[in-house]
């Protein structure tokens, strides 16, 4: 969710200037160098973040804010590719330095991680006080364990299977929480949440690279016999072309790729979908106070239901991101059939 402040942040919220509603959508779906909170008559109210970035051609650090890349004469924000850091060289070519800043989005990660830490470190405090055989929890602590247990029991232990399931609860447990929390505070309209963490296709990558090594590095011989040799005709797997080995080599990858893709274009869309209604608002009003008043109502109305929507989606999406893992994991471990 994003209030109507954070709309006008741009340049187009300027008076006599036309509302470019994808401009604007973009804008606040991309990373930042600096966490907007609000505008009011031309004033910007931002928290600055770290920017640390190295230049390639001299090798010096510059450790600074956004307001100091603004008055710099090497480096500057390219705007063709989404406001990221790019250098001026002595020879006039333009290049894209090594950028270690902490964006909006890695500041969002760092709160989820806070968050998640502060939740289970005091469930753990709980159990450590109380003899789970005496005393079942309650209250917030037992609405954990509960959907601890229903991911756990439910989804993992049947998924993976019964041999192997354990040394992969710990991670799969984890990514789900993570893109839960995530999703939730993304749609908290005020800060310190609202970033588009999972709609940024940077985290959904490591999330899926996390997948894919959990699959490829612990699989058995019979998940590695099915890809390079399965049980099918000998003219399919070897002569004249091994068509299946090779489409079955592919799906190592399009694998990870379907979770990533998937969880970015979902999450993304959400929010694109709520910045647009916002965005309807001033649209309606910028057409006359008629058109103002019955759009007002038709976004608000609009945007009240993708915000429940959103929540739904929110466990929807981390629960198939980590049911597809565990099914992936599972095969995997696929024993040898007689």
């Amino acid at each position: 969710m994003v209030t109507p402040f954070q709309v006008f942040a741009s340049e187009e919220a300027k008076e006599g200037e036309s509302l470019n509603i994808p401009e604007i959508v973009l804008e606040h779906l991309s990373d930042s160098y600096e966490w907007h909170i609000a505008s009011y008559e031309g004033k910007h109210l931002s928290v600055p973040l770290p920017v640390i970035v190295r230049s390639s051609e001299t090798g010096e650090w510059f450790i600074g804010t956004a307001h100091g890349i603004e008055s710099s004469d090497r480096f500057y924000f390219d705007a063709l590719h989404h406001g990221k850091i790019y250098e001026h060289l002595s020879d006039g070519c333009n290049v894209r330095p090594l950028d270690l800043s902490i964006t909006k989005a890695v500041a969002q990660i760092w709160i989820v991680v806070a968050v998640l830490l502060i939740v289970f470190l005091s469930c753990s405090r709980w159990y450590k006080k109380h003899d789970e055989k005496s005393e079942a929890p309650k209250g917030f602590v037992g609405a954990v364990e509960m959907l601890v247990m229903y991911i756990h029991d439910d989804l993992i232990r049947p998924s993976v299977g019964e041999k192997h399931y354990k040394q992969y609860a710990p991670y799969l447990l984890t990514v789900f929480f993570f893109i839960l929390t995530t999703n939730l505070i993304g749609l908290i309209p005020l800060f310190p949440g609202g970033a588009n963490v999972t709609g940024n296709i940077n985290v959904t990558l490591f999330l899926a690279v996390c997948t894919m090594l959990a699959i490829n590095l612990f699989g058995n011989k019979e998940y590695w016999k099915e890809i390079f040799w399965p049980e099918v005709p000998l003219f399919l797997k070897a002569y004249p072309v091994p068509v299946m080995p090779v489409i079955e080599f592919f799906g190592v990858f399009t694998k990870p790729f379907a979770l990533m893709i998937r969880l970015f274009a979902n999450m993304m869309a959400g929010h694109a979908v709520m910045l647009s209604f916002t965005c309807v608002i001033f649209l309606g009003w910028s057409m006359g106070v008629g058109f103002g008043i019955g759009l007002n109502l038709f976004s608000a109305l609009m945007l009240l239901f993708m915000n429940c929507l959103e929540l739904l989606v929110a466990f929807v999406q981390a629960y198939v991101f980590t049911m597809l893992s565990a099914v992936f994991i599972g095969l995997a471990h696929k024993e040898h059939e007689h």
